[in-house]
């Protein structure tokens, strides 16, 4: 499995004075992309293994090396000369420790994994790699400190085109859409194997780091319940108020808002589940307190609800989602407003949804995801919140079933949904639409 995107995003980026900041969920193939395709690459133009220093920091073996000041002495003990580049891989950064200066004990100053990397940078003839599965490594706070020279490369699960390339059984989109893309299912055979390997994700590694990095000591259980709430409510529009009434109405138990919103910001931060705002076409601004939640993979959101509930529109919308960002597409949930007359004449206001509004650069797409447009009343429900926006960016609508690509005399094109995944630029050859 080459993951030819992310490769060639770390070729792109190679000594550009920058911390390359690898993210994404826990095995997603971080590791191995940086420590077997990149190392592969710095070794095919002459990198020779003495210059590539590579460290494991969630290895109990590196334990020591969570010291920040640890870490750093021990990086430049193997930097060879001035002269040659030396490349410096870290796996796991956000294992390393915030401890207390030791040379200003009477100090509140405290030293982080930033200070290493800012002194490391320093040296001319060092380029750094680091891998996280926490997005508070890439907040605010950090980017100021790496004084702008923080690059990030989000690493996601395997898009379907990139599942296609691994999969060897036979149907691949019911196996995609079952039990997802996290790189290791690939070396499973039976699906048992394949959903006590998707459980035991959450049980022993996401919730506990969840638990462990924000100090939770207890409700486990309330995680667990917030997590299938969202799996189940994938597709439809949720805020902390409608999670908290729905503790209250299946578990008869009292969450308040605040607290559901701060555990649905530490799954965000753990990169388990991405929050869409909803926004205004014609107004041009977000809107509201209703979000849509979906899954950094369709497998783990499936294996929340123990596989039973397989909504085949709202795994397939979830799937797109996940497309459109490796893709690069910053994306929103879209509203379309518009006055109409009941049948007593009187003036309503109607609101339509857009699945997807995904803009990169200058460029835009509106996407719908249906299961089918075969019937022509389906179509045109499927595409009236298209006959409402009235300005030329592209409009898509993708439907379950292979079919000829078409464009209807709106300009609206519709396509099969496995035909626009495998169509993702995954191939460089190939452009995405």
């Amino acid at each position: 499995m080459e993951r030819p995107v992310y490769l060639d995003a770390l070729k792109r980026r190679k000594e550009n004075s920058l911390v390359k900041v690898i993210t994404g969920i826990r095995r997603c193939g971080k590791s191995y992309l940086l420590f077997t395709l990149y190392h592969q690459y710095l070794n095919s133009i002459g990198v020779d293994d003495n210059h590539i220093i590579e460290l494991a920091l969630d290895d109990d073996l590196n334990a020591q090396y969570r010291n920040p000041l640890e870490l750093g002495k021990h990086i430049r003990s193997l930097i060879k000369g001035k002269s040659k580049m030396h490349y410096v891989f870290l796996d796991e950064i956000q294992k390393v420790a915030e401890i207390k200066n030791p040379y200003l004990p009477d100090s509140d100053e405290t030293i982080t994994f930033v200070d290493v990397l800012n002194g490391l940078m320093k040296l001319p003839n060092v380029d750094i790699y680091v891998t996280g599965s926490n997005s508070k490594m890439l907040s605010s706070d950090i980017l100021t400190e790496f004084r702008g020279r923080g690059d990030e490369i989000r690493v996601h699960p395997l898009s379907f085109s990139e599942f296609c390339v691994g999969y060897k059984g036979g149907n691949s989109w019911q196996e995609y859409l079952t039990f997802g893309g996290m790189p290791f299912l690939l070396s499973l055979n039976s699906p048992q194997d394949k959903a006590k390997y998707l459980h035991d994700l959450f049980d022993k590694i996401y919730l506990s780091d969840v638990m462990a990095r924000n100090k939770i000591l207890s409700e486990k259980s309330v995680l667990d319940d917030l997590l299938d709430f969202t799996a189940s409510s994938v597709g439809s529009l949720v805020n902390s108020t409608t999670l908290s009434n729905t503790f209250k109405s299946v578990k008869k138990t009292k969450i308040d808002d605040a607290t559901v919103q701060t555990y649905l910001d530490y799954f965000e931060e753990a990169f388990m589940v991405e929050k869409l705002k909803r926004y205004d076409i014609k107004g041009k601004k977000h809107i509201g307190a209703l979000y849509k939640y979906f899954y950094e993979d369709v497998g783990l959101r499936n294996a929340r609800l123990n596989f039973r509930q397989q909504e085949e529109n709202h795994i397939m919308e979830n799937i797109v989602f996940n497309e459109l960002k490796i893709r690069g597409y910053d994306v929103d949930v879209g509203a379309v407003e518009y006055n109409s007359k009941n049948s007593l004449g009187q003036s309503i206001r109607t609101k339509l949804e857009v699945d997807f509004v995904a803009n990169r650069g200058n460029e835009r797409i509106y996407i719908q995801v249906a299961l089918s447009v075969a019937d022509e009343e389906k179509r045109l429900q499927e595409t009236n919140s298209f006959s409402r926006i009235k300005d030329s960016f592209s409009k898509l609508v993708l439907v379950k079933e292979p079919i000829i690509p078409w464009q209807d005399e709106n300009g609206v094109r519709y396509m099969g949904i496995q035909e626009w995944l495998k169509d993702s630029g995954f191939f460089p050859e190939r452009k995405a639409p």
